[in-house]
């Protein structure tokens, strides 16, 4: 009880647990309300045991009063006849000595008698003052019983009210965080729709370049095997044909899969660990507890063997995670290339080694616990059973360590096992891993029988139950571990025998000189794409190219070919700006003889008319004058197509009709031309510029949207299965509370009720006992006065 209220002080002072340790305390409340409960339902069956002694010993008082007054009487009776035979003998002393006799003789009698019924009487006083003593006792006992069940009820009712505020303040902050959620939901879910919308946009521009990107490689690829033959005639291991492209996507895969696999022989690890360890355990417990008598020799060799199993297992994983690190995207991931593996397959079979060690004493165990005493038919048919379950799962730990180390093998020697036995090897590695959980499966259920089975033995102690529920834990846990690794491998079954990486024109595997040189050509290609987003030199001509192929890689020629290519197109597109920008001019220079003809024709027209309205002189003048003009317009005329000149330059072609007032400003407008065309190129190279940093951002761009709509996507649906989780812990808290609420409401009604009887039989008592103690004390008067 102390310890049930300390654990509630405990409980109401320190600041929220989380659900799980409130859920534990209310257990713990629940135990002492249970125990609570079983006291009181004792101490009810005390008072009554003391109710009905009590009212014995008032039947036993009523009897002894009655007796008493009986006697009284009688000794009154006597008294009285004591006091008329003194009289009579007062009177009659003159009468012969044979009736005096005879009167001594009778006073004698009830002299006798009446001491007799005096030393009774004091014997009945001193049962009645002990049994009054007792009843004092035993109430005081009550009452001291009473305060402290009202303390009690006290305490609890303050532990109720602290829950009810802690739970009530636990649901307030769920609430909270529950609208938390929500928003923070809401916002995730628009933001998810803008990412949306935004990667659609993206998805399209990136349609679009990809479009345009195929086109241009099928055209650059034409272009290459028409014209440009880089075969390497010297070293034929670096011959473009025979190294395969680096193949990305197969990195990633690879990567994504040892990922995977990490995390499932995380988890064999820790199952094994747990395994060995429980099994240690139960060596030390049954048949022989050793904290009673010492455990067989065989036992503490076993023992000692499981003790050391971390040293086995725990390799296996730091082995496997130096493999996954060593697997990224900068390196080719194939056999001939993971040198990681042998060190795996090294530590696979110490282990392995170990589980042969200690296979025989695992059977010698298993025949000492049937040599047993207490050992029934069917534990031994359950432990044989189990013999022949190890067994099998050391065997099948045996295949797996061939499988494994025949693919470490490539690793170490080139050309150590072709295409096809790979394939086999892998295939019979996934039959293997299918045994391995099938036969772990068997001894876990065979475990779960013979657990079953050691319950019913009358000698099963807490300990080993406790250790036999572990080890039953910890083969569930190696059960389910296995079985996600065999359902793993037969998934990626199809990847682990693809060839990510051949040569081409052949079918030969990749070694390990062919890989450093995709790498390198990996990195001369990264570099190049990086050098030509920067102002570079004129590219290197064809020819020079060709004396040059020695050097330069395939991967860098392709882009060299892509290069001219845009380059072509730059050109062709500044050409046809020119060309515009040519006819444009043209235009311009005709509005402007236009012009310059409407003036010209103007200042004709009234020149004519102020040479009609003057003089005969002046009109015989203005005539010449014009008859003069007109002369020189049809010789203009009808030079006009004599004389054009084509002016060609390095801005292009332009066709001029030289004039009297245009042949000085030739010069001066072919130099305007020039500079205008010259700023026009400029304008487009820089246009040109930034639409390719465009094109290279919207791109990054794209694909760091895409990856932020996946990450978006992902916290989306880790966020909603939080908010479902918090509103199942929620409407769980609240029934739980609820629960405890009705539970702690009934207890505190039954613990009132109690209280009010207990209350009226106290007071039921006082009441007799003062009746009794008023009865003894007109008795004892009574007698006094007697």
């Amino acid at each position: 009880m102390c310890c049930f209220l300390f654990n509630s002080d405990l409980a109401v002072s320190q600041e929220p647990y989380p659900a799980q340790k409130l859920r534990a305390q209310n257990q713990v409340l629940k135990k002492g309300v249970v125990d609570e409960q079983a006291n009181s339902a004792s101490l009810k069956e005390q008072l009554k045991q003391r109710d009905q002694s009590l009212r014995k010993q008032e039947q036993e008082m009523d009897s002894l009063s009655f007796r008493n007054q009986q006697l009284a009487k009688r000794v009154e009776l006597l008294q009285e006849e004591l006091a008329v035979s003194e009289a009579k003998g007062k009177k009659g002393k003159t009468k012969v000595d044979s009736p005096s006799q005879h009167g001594l003789q009778t006073q004698s009698v009830f002299d006798e008698d009446l001491q007799k019924k005096i030393e009774e009487n004091e014997r009945l006083h001193i049962q009645f003052y002990e049994a009054d003593e007792q009843h004092r006792r035993q109430e005081a006992e009550l009452r001291a019983r009473l305060e402290e069940l009202e303390k009690d009820s006290e305490q609890h009712q303050a532990v109720v009210d602290g829950l009810t505020t802690k739970y009530m303040e636990t649901i307030e902050r769920l609430q909270s965080d529950k609208a938390r959620l929500e928003v923070k939901a809401q916002t995730l879910e628009r933001e998810a729709k803008e990412c949306r919308m935004r990667t659609e946009e993206c998805q399209q521009q990136l349609r679009r370049c990809q479009s345009e990107l195929n086109r241009q490689v099928k055209q650059s690829s034409s272009v290459i095997q028409e014209k440009v033959p880089f075969n390497d005639t010297k070293f034929s291991d670096y011959n473009s044909l025979n190294v395969p492209p680096h193949n990305r996507r197969h990195q990633l895969k690879a990567r994504d899969v040892a990922g995977q696999a990490l995390s499932f022989i995380q988890d064999l690890v820790a199952a094994l660990l747990n395994f060995h360890s429980y099994t240690e355990q139960r060596v030390h417990i049954y048949p022989r507890d050793s904290s009673i008598e010492p455990i067989s020799p065989l036992n503490q060799k076993f023992s000692q063997y499981l003790h050391e199993n971390a040293a086995y297992v725990r390799p296996l994983e730091d082995s496997f995670l130096q493999l996954h690190q060593s697997i990224t995207e900068d390196t080719v991931t194939v056999l001939e290339t993971v040198v990681k593996l042998k060190s795996f397959a090294d530590n696979f079979s110490s282990y392995t080694h170990f589980l042969q060690k200690i296979l025989p004493y695992q059977l010698k165990s298993l025949e000492e616990e049937c040599e047993a005493t207490l050992c029934t038919a069917a534990l031994a048919a359950k432990n044989q059973e189990l013999q022949s379950d190890m067994k099998r799962v050391t065997s099948v730990f045996e295949k797996l360590q061939n499988y494994i180390n025949l693919l470490a093998l490539p690793s170490v020697r080139q050309d150590a096992m072709p295409q096809s036995s790979t394939s086999a090897v892998f295939t019979q590695l996934a039959a293997c891993l299918h045994s391995l959980h099938d036969a772990v499966k068997e001894m876990s259920k065979h475990y779960n029988q013979k657990a079953g089975l050691e319950q019913e033995l009358p000698t099963i102690t807490q300990k080993l139950c406790t250790t036999t529920e572990c080890l039953l834990g910890s083969l569930g846990s190696l059960t389910s571990s296995t079985g996600k690794i065999a359902t793993f491998f037969s998934n990626n079954l199809d990847f682990f025998t693809s060839s990510g990486y051949s040569p081409r024109g052949g079918a030969v595997t990749l070694n390990p000189l062919q890989a450093e040189s995709m790498l390198a050509n990996k990195k001369k290609a990264a570099a190049y794409i990086h050098a030509i987003k920067k102002p570079r030199p004129q590219s290197v001509p064809y020819r020079e190219a060709l004396s040059n192929r020695r050097i330069l890689t395939s991967s860098t020629e392709s882009r060299e070919g892509l290069t001219q290519q845009v380059q072509q197109s730059q050109e062709k597109i500044a050409r046809l700006e020119q060309e515009k920008e040519h006819w444009l001019l043209e235009a311009q220079l005709g509005k402007v003889r236009l012009e310059k003809e409407n003036q010209r024709i103007a200042d004709l027209e009234a020149q004519l008319a102020a040479a009609l309205g003057g003089s005969p002189s002046s009109q015989t003048a203005a005539a010449g004058t014009l008859a003069q003009n007109h002369e020189e317009a049809e010789a203009e005329q009808k030079t006009a197509g004599k004389e054009t000149t084509l002016c060609t330059s390095l801005v292009g072609m332009l066709c001029t009709t030289p004039t009297v007032e245009h042949v000085g400003d030739e010069e001066s407008r072919e130099q305007l031309i020039k500079t205008h065309y010259m700023t026009r190129v400029g304008e487009l190279t820089t246009q040109l510029q930034i639409s390719d940093s465009k094109a290279v951002h919207f791109h990054s761009e794209c694909r760091a949207l895409a990856k932020r709509l996946a990450i978006a996507e992902k916290s989306r649906e880790t966020l909603s299965e939080e908010v479902k989780l918090a509103n199942q812990n929620i409407t769980r808290l609240q029934d739980e509370l609820a629960t405890t609420k009705r539970s702690y409401e009934d207890q505190l009604s039954m613990m009132s009720d109690h209280l009010c009887s207990m209350n009226e039989t106290l007071s039921k008592q006082r009441e007799e006992i003062d009746t009794l103690k008023l009865g003894s004390k007109g008795n004892a008067k009574k007698n006094k006065g007697r």
